[in-house]
């Protein structure tokens, strides 16, 4: 019999986003029970699933490595205790699953005797025959043995009151994996000490992997609580924790961070990285912007990147701007995050970017954090004029089966708008003239957003 999955699962185990799964469904092309489905049906709908390369590793290191660019390498397997717990987690489920097996296997022999013994020949013969028949091995299913392959290497948390999942793989935290994702759990330091970070096991085993300093009760030991920037998941969690839902949820931080590189990135651009210390890091919604201080000089930027690395932030400022000048190592205070120019992630409906020249810097960490998110089954980016980062973008194009780049000389004829959330970025002129025909189009300006 064929194993049911839930999306999540057997999205990552096919390799593709979780959203591409969902319009298979409301296609009819793949079929649902009670938001799981088999093994079988699966492979039906997917039938060039390769399953023989590691679509997770492969395509999570190509995404970070060619498109995000962010780390160099990642670390896939898990802290040694932790992988060891997770052998023996599964090594004691295959032995309770044989040792059932062999019950079942004992309880159809004795019948197979009792019947005999009372004159059923033909019901024992067919018994017989059948249970031959089962006994037979036949080829796995490969999604079924690549399941139990990733459960080594990763685990599946849930988190509770929001329903919200994601995967926790390599020497990631908890908090890590779930940065990575793309979502927004609460925390302070991210290195044990101030407790913001504090979560409740509804489920499911963690182990501590990092020292920490802050102090829990015995209490809130006794009811499962944990620092989640400490602890991985051994096997599937279920987590209780606060998420932040909105910019408004995310407090007004002030960091000293240090200059890691000053880079050209054309069109009379330059990315400047900063890095924040590693007890110290700037929380904040994909899209909004800091403040940056450096003496006497000063000015307010997008953040350019991700919230999935939190502790590296990048800016694309003018060439002509002094703080575009700084050195490696110099000091640059950040203070925010400000601006409301963000994912709606809770709409149902599918991101469409259009970005007109400098544009691209206030979308860039969006399209990252839709990617990690992994719930879209299409996200287009259109870019208009300026193509600086272009190869970047057709990394995305490359990596990613749900992503779609397309360059412009002017607005383009779009289609099909109804199922869309529209973010404008660029010159004020261009966003107010692209505004105006998306609304005379009949676009709601409710679906459409920009700063």
């Amino acid at each position: 019999m064929a194993q049911l999955l839930n999306l999540s699962r057997a999205a990552r185990l096919i390799g593709v986003p979780r959203g591409i799964l969902q319009q298979a469904i409301r296609d009819g092309r793949l079929a649902s029970f009670d938001g799981m489905v088999s093994t079988a049906d699966l492979l039906a709908a997917f039938p060039d699933a390769d399953l023989d390369s590691d679509p997770v590793f492969e395509k999570i290191t190509k995404i970070k490595e060619e498109s995000f660019g962010k780390r160099v390498r990642e670390r896939l397997l898990p802290d040694r205790e932790v992988l060891s717990a997770r052998l023996f987690e599964q090594s004691g489920e295959l032995a309770d699953l044989r040792h059932h097996l062999e019950r079942y296997h004992g309880i159809v022999v004795s019948m197979l005797e009792k019947l005999r013994s009372r004159g059923y020949g033909d019901l024992a013969q067919w018994l017989d025959g059948q249970l031959k028949e089962a006994l037979v091995t036949g080829a796995p299913d490969p999604i079924e043995a690549l399941e139990g392959y990733m459960r080594i290497f990763s685990a599946k948390v849930k988190l509770v009151p929001s329903g919200r999942e994601f995967f926790s793989e390599g020497a990631d935290t908890l908090l890590e994996a779930a940065l990575r994702s793309g979502l927004a759990m609460n925390y302070g330091c991210s290195s044990g000490n101030c407790g913001l970070c504090k979560a409740r096991v509804v489920s499911g085993e963690t182990r501590q992997v990092r020292h920490h300093d802050y102090l829990l009760s015995e209490a809130e030991k006794n009811s499962g609580y944990i620092l989640s920037c400490s602890h991985a998941a051994v096997g599937d969690v279920v987590l209780e924790a606060l998420e932040a839902s909105r910019p408004e949820d995310i407090p007004l931080q002030e960091i000293e961070a240090r200059v890691k590189s000053v880079e050209p990135l054309g069109e009379s651009l330059v990315k400047l990285h900063l890095q924040c210390p590693r007890s110290s890091r700037m929380r904040f919604f994909a899209g909004q912007s800091a403040i940056l201080e450096s003496g006497n000089l000063s000015g307010k930027y997008p953040i350019s990147s991700c919230p999935c690395d939190d502790r590296n932030l990048e800016f694309h400022l003018p060439e002509s701007d002094a703080l575009a000048r700084l050195e490696k190592g110099e000091s640059v205070w950040i203070r925010g995050p400000y601006g409301k120019f963000v994912l709606d992630e809770d709409s149902g409906r599918e991101p469409l970017f259009i970005v007109a020249n400098e544009g691209f810097s206030r979308v860039k960490g969006i399209v990252e954090h839709a990617v990690a998110l992994d719930i879209y089954s299409s996200i287009l980016l259109y870019r208009i004029g300026g193509a600086y980062l272009s190869n970047l973008c057709r990394a995305w194009e490359d990596a990613l089966d749900n992503f779609s780049y397309h360059e412009s000389v002017g607005l383009p004829a779009l289609e099909d708008l109804e199922n869309r959330d529209i973010y404008l970025a660029g010159p004020a002129e261009f966003v107010t003239e692209a505004r105006e025909k998306l609304v005379s189009s009949g676009v709601s300006p409710e679906r459409i957003f920009y700063p």
